[in-house]
């Protein structure tokens, strides 16, 4: 069984620009790139598990969405980082983009996302992570045995984050 890093992306990867879908605004938060190396290194799988409403809410469209997660997973690659996989969640209950309203299970702070990448990499959970700039990050924590990493609002970079960290137990 595969030991994983649940990555929320917006806060967490890059700096949190309200609905970022543009390559050409995307920054990395300083020394993000090299945890995420150091987590690849002690042999985790890197996984994103992300909300995107923006989508739902009409500011950006899914395809939008999928050329930056791709452009996002080439350029860690050439940093020496493998992402294994994405999943995201455009749905919002009033969601202006008739498609995407609804009641789903994948928006965080619920689970589906998470349940769904433990299915599709047969990861044990008792020996994953989660790590998130926002408590719904690590939904997760509650239902399953993930230790999770809440980033702190005012850390400057990855070597310098305030953090605590919860336990399911």
């Amino acid at each position: 069984m595969n030991k994983v890093v649940f990555l929320d992306r917006d806060g967490t990867i890059n700096i949190d620009k309200d609905y970022l879908y543009k390559i050409e605004d995307f920054e990395y938060l300083p020394g993000a790139v090299e945890g995420l190396r150091a987590l690849q290194d002690l042999g985790y799988l890197l996984i994103v598990v992300t909300n995107q409403s923006g989508i739902g809410r009409g500011y950006y469209t899914e395809e939008d969405y999928k050329i930056i997660d791709s452009w996002l997973k080439d350029d860690l690659e050439l940093k020496g980082v493998h992402i294994s996989a994405s999943y995201y969640c455009p749905h919002l209950s009033d969601a202006v983009v008739e498609k995407y309203r609804c009641e789903c299970e994948c928006r965080k702070p619920k689970t589906g996302l998470f349940w769904q990448a433990q299915k599709d990499f047969n990861i044990d959970m008792s020996r994953s992570i989660a790590i998130g700039d926002k408590e719904r990050d690590l939904a997760i924590c509650n239902e399953a045995p993930v230790r999770g990493i809440l980033l702190g609002r005012d850390a400057v970079d990855w070597d310098d984050v305030v953090c605590k960290v919860k336990s399911w137990q």
